[in-house]
């Protein structure tokens, strides 16, 4: 009986790939699809978008670079200005999102004490708290607080970030032998000193995950500056394809679909270049309880 399903269990298996390999594929395709779509609309004429959303641009409904030309210079608000305020936006978030997260978490998981465990399971229950809840405060605490600025929204997003990457950074500072902190203080290191030379640098594989994954999500995100900013003065990229509008609040597809691409483009590459770091990440802070 053992023998039969010994030699059974080879094809089994294979047969178990195949159709999880054909699952997989058939998954990819129907995630792709949304992004091949704008790529071959971005392409087309505004009436050809309407019409013949998933054909291949011809002769008759090539445009070109047209709607990438007209989407850049449409309207009064430049768009490289857009592009300047939700770099700036990213760069400082995350920056703040992994400099502050990264020392709380290390304090929260050393000190470990009732409160560092009250404020480590609210940092985690904030991930499950729908934005829509918070929304309406957030957007006059923000007004009242000044943070309606490019330069002074990150420290919201720092609020909003903070729980993703805290329960990243205690998984992974679990990991880390006491020892080595133990060492760095008898050799004079102070608690600031040890953290940024001892400490931070073994954190590298996380601070990577969670840099990446805050990256994109700023700059995708396109609610909490809505609400936030002034879109009159501050427009992000994605605020900026809002405003693809002409009279009677028609809508330019074609440039919608072209600015639309030349916003995901540097994610798609950022993300294919750093995705084996997000796995590396992961496992580091994978510690078993």
């Amino acid at each position: 009986m053992s023998k039969n399903e010994n030699l059974s269990t080879p094809g089994t298996s294979k047969a178990v790939k195949t159709i999880l390999t054909l699952v997989m594929s058939f998954i990819s395709v129907v995630y792709v699809m949304p992004v091949l779509a704008v790529l071959i609309n971005s392409f087309k004429l505004n009436t050809f978008v309407k019409t013949e959303t998933f054909a291949l641009p011809n002769a008759e409904s090539f445009a070109g670079f047209a709607n990438f030309i007209k989407g850049m210079t449409f309207g009064n608000y430049p768009f490289f200005k857009s592009v300047l305020y939700s770099v700036v936006i990213t760069l400082l978030s995350t920056f703040l999102i992994l400099l502050f997260t990264s020392m709380a978490a290390w304090y929260i998981d050393r000190r470990n004490s009732l409160i560092c465990r009250i404020v480590y399971y609210l940092c985690v229950f904030s991930m499950v708290v729908p934005f829509q809840m918070v929304m309406y405060p957030l957007s006059k605490t923000a007004d009242k607080l000044s943070l309606n600025t490019p330069w002074t929204i990150p420290i919201v997003y720092l609020g909003f970030g903070a729980g993703l990457a805290i329960f990243m950074f205690v998984g992974f500072v679990k990991s880390i032998p006491l020892e080595i902190e133990e060492a760095a203080g008898i050799d004079g290191c102070g608690p600031v000193r040890t953290f940024f030379s001892v400490v931070m640098p073994m954190m590298s594989p996380t601070m990577i995950s969670v840099g990446i994954l805050e990256i994109m999500w700023v700059w995708n995100d396109y609610l909490l500056p809505y609400l936030v900013l002034d879109i009159n003065e501050y427009r992000t990229i994605p605020i900026h394809i809002q405003y693809l509008k002409g009279s009677y609040g028609t809508v330019d597809l074609g440039a919608t679909m072209a600015l639309i691409l030349l916003s995901i483009i540097p994610v798609i590459v950022f993300y294919l270049a750093c995705q084996k770091h997000i796995i590396k990440g992961v496992a580091a802070g994978a510690v078993k309880g």
